[in-house]
């Protein structure tokens, strides 16, 4: 059995029916609008998003879910798909998980005006139930994601990124949404409780440690056997470039730096900058951080009881960075 399918094992169930209450969440009067979200719910992902809320509200709750638990879920997953919509717009991408995106078929202005149908869907969904509570938790994920990209954008012109910097950015961009589902799952089953917080924080870990495994891809070898050097292509300040910069010597930095500004379309020399950052062990650092998240998660879930719950999130935290895709 895939990973993925023994970590959804505990909640079946719950998934099974949040995918009918999701899809009767995008539900809209215009048929275009029907045909471009019938078009996303058939081509959904892995699913982590939801699958992180049902896992900790049952968990911290000996088992159970409410109505609250699915709306909380079916809001994270249209926030997070409005956010991926508008994605695809900003870095004019043609292919979402191997199909084409929606502003691929439907060009961007459709695109950005599905993506804004998609985040007030969310919101309403929220306001129109009186979970004001988690509605607090989705809004303030989605400011953090939109400062965390801007921030990078603005730092990438410059290539002036920091270690101290760069966790800021990735806890914004990535983790913060992970972090959401988490004490979302939380807050629907157990509003008033330490949990809330507890599981925001295993969440912020674990997105933390996600985003240093996508940072690794890039230089790890892809199914022909080359490595991607993608972030180094698009000025992407990844951590083991970052460690590399603030180690190598003041004439090696000034090679570097050249190559990421000016050369970063030479595959010969995103080649050799790859193989530099190996050398000069940006890898084995960039692993050793994520291992340090992945091990304060698991600290914060050894508080609860044993569980299936506990166990599927246990394998959840393995799977983020032992993952291959």
């Amino acid at each position: 059995m895939k990973i993925t399918e023994q970590i959804k094992q505990p909640i079946l169930k719950e998934m099974e029916l949040f995918e009918k209450k999701f899809h009767e969440s995008m539900s809209s009067k215009v048929a275009l609008l029907n045909r471009i979200t019938y078009y996303i719910v058939n081509r959904k992902g892995k699913q982590m998003r939801p699958m992180f809320v049902f896992l900790t509200a049952k968990m911290i709750s000996d088992g159970t879910v409410n109505e609250r638990t699915y709306r909380g879920a079916s809001v994270i997953e249209l926030i997070h798909t409005a956010t991926l919509v508008h994605d695809d717009v900003v870095d004019d991408s043609n292919k979402r998980r191997g199909f084409f995106s929606i502003n691929a078929l439907w060009k961007n202005k459709i695109a950005v005006l599905v993506g804004d149908y998609l985040l007030s869907k969310g919101l309403l969904l929220s306001i129109d139930n009186g979970d004001f509570d988690l509605l607090r938790i989705i809004s303030v994920a989605v400011r953090e994601m939109s400062e965390g990209e801007l921030l990078q954008i603005e730092k990438a012109r410059r290539l002036d990124i920091t270690e101290e910097i760069y966790y800021e950015i990735i806890r914004q961009k990535t983790a913060t949404l992970i972090a959401a589902c988490c004490s979302l799952g939380a807050c629907s089953v157990d509003p008033e409780s330490e949990h809330v917080e507890k599981m925001r924080k295993f969440g912020e870990l674990i997105g933390m440690a996600f985003q240093i495994k996508d940072d690794l891809f890039d230089y790890t070898e892809d199914a022909i056997g080359k490595p991607t050097g993608i972030d180094i292509k698009e000025q992407k300040m990844t951590l083991p470039l970052i460690y590399v910069l603030n180690t190598c010597s003041k004439e090696e930095k000034k090679w570097l730096i050249n190559s990421i500004k000016n050369h970063n379309k030479d595959k010969k020399r995103v080649k050799q900058v790859i193989a530099f950052v190996k050398e000069h062990k940006g890898l084995d650092y960039a692993e050793q951080r994520m291992a340090e998240f992945q091990q304060e998660a698991l600290m914060l879930l050894s508080d609860y009881p044993s569980s299936p719950y506990k166990d599927a999130l246990t394998l959840m935290v393995n799977y983020v960075i032992e993952r291959k895709i």
